[in-house]
């Protein structure tokens, strides 16, 4: 038989109209999730689409209850009120599931990233497949009690290192978990859901950062810093959270800040997360007010910033979350040489007193970056209002509703 090898572009042509379709649907979806309310014939405007293309993809996202039309409101234009195009919510759903060290958190969450419900298990350790199993067993009676409609996935954040493409936790030391297969296990205590996504907490907060944050700036390109009880980051480059050859992109809580510091949890000595962490204030604090550094439990972050914002006079409290501002500088500055993002978005309950660590960050970031110069990369806290890993879990799984088809060579 005479066989005739066709080029990769005659290839691609014979697929072409399919792909296109599915290219521009995720196009139109995303623009009425961007910029809604909107109308077809603005969509048709800024994509240069035909408009019977753009009316007909509409229609299909309707039937699909993705989309929901209204009216304008009146006034607002002159003659027919256009129609207007909306994400429809209600009716797709996500479980949303934040593993944490002290406390589980889960979540029915929206299509818009607006949560619908919410609740907080205790962690337990010993058994981790029993634990998962509970808490998946907890969202799905969350959802019940409130007659919603079943999830269309679940995303699951963890803090550690974490293979979304295995779904599987690699190491999450704070939970004693490793080579856990946490797909697997939520798969089999819920076989039902269509879908479920998993990712490390602090790179799922970036995706939350990128999907639902509100910040007046271009995202494209920008660092997630999660200062809690360790530290991690998000980098997000062209609107893509990096994973890196082996899943660790962004663990700079582990670089080292000063050589034969201090030792972390991770077994080094001088990590970034060290002295900068929620733990590392906590530690400081104790010491100043000549407390021995255990039990840290009865001292919380919480109550350190609770003594600054009432103003009682505890000059231990300000002069550790003041050095907490610098060591985060100092960490950032190596961050900015590094990456040179366009914004680094700050998380944490270290935000909740910015007004007193923002000006140490930035004047240890100005003295260590470019030899002085003061960096053009913009600091600033999270625009998010709940919790970003959690609202990540959510985007991780909402985020599928959106993508289109990639065409490779």
């Amino acid at each position: 038989m005479h066989y005739t090898k066709r080029s990769r572009h005659e290839r691609i042509i014979r697929v072409n109209g399919k792909i296109a379709r599915n290219i521009n649907r995720a196009v139109i979806l995303n623009f009425v999730r961007e910029r809604q309310p909107i109308s077809r014939s603005e969509i048709a405007e800024l994509t240069k689409l035909n408009k019977s293309t753009v009316s007909s993809i509409v229609a299909s996202l309707v039937e699909e209850e993705l989309v929901v039309e209204e009216e304008a409101v009146k006034g607002q234009t002159v003659g027919r009120s256009p129609i207007h195009l909306r994400l429809r919510t209600g009716r797709n759903l996500v479980g949303a599931i934040l593993f944490d060290s002290a406390a589980t958190r889960i979540a029915v969450i929206d299509l818009d990233g607006t949560i619908k419900h919410s609740s907080e298990v205790a962690t337990e350790p010993g058994d981790p497949a029993a634990f998962v199993a509970r808490c998946v067993d907890e969202l799905t009676m969350l959802r019940k009690r409130h007659h919603l409609p079943h999830f269309r996935g679940i995303g699951v954040t963890v803090a550690g290192i974490v293979d979304p493409t295995e779904s599987k936790v690699i190491f999450a030391p704070n939970l004693g978990w490793e080579h856990l297969e946490l797909g697997k296990i939520i798969h089999e205590s819920s076989p039902d859901i269509p879908l479920v996504t998993i990712e490390n907490d602090a790179k799922a907060s970036a995706l939350a950062e990128l999907w639902f944050g509100s910040h007046d700036i271009n995202l494209s390109n920008f660092v997630f810093l999660a200062v809690g009880r360790g530290i991690g980051a998000g980098i997000v480059i062209d609107k893509v959270v990096v994973s890196g050859e082996s899943n660790a992109a962004g663990e700079f809580g582990h670089m080292t800040l000063i050589e034969g510091g201090e030792q972390c949890a991770c077994g080094n000595q001088g990590c970034w997360e060290a002295y900068a962490s929620d733990r590392a204030t906590v530690r400081r604090y104790r010491t100043a007010r000549g407390l021995p550094p255990e039990p840290a439990s009865s001292i919380m972050l919480d109550d350190i910033i609770d003594s600054v914002k009432r103003g009682n006079g505890d000059s231990a409290a300000q002069q550790e979350l003041e050095r907490t501002g610098r060591y985060i500088g100092m960490g950032i500055a190596n961050i900015i040489k590094a990456v040179d993002p366009d914004a680094i978005i700050i998380g944490g309950r270290v935000t909740q007193v910015w007004d007193l660590v923002y000006p140490e960050i930035m004047a240890t970031v100005s003295k260590r970056v470019f030899f002085g110069k003061r960096p053009r990369t913009q600091i600033l806290p999270t625009s998010l209002k709940s919790r970003p890993p959690l609202l990540g879990a959510a985007a991780l799984t909402i985020r599928e509703f959106f993508k289109d088809f990639r065409v490779t060579a």
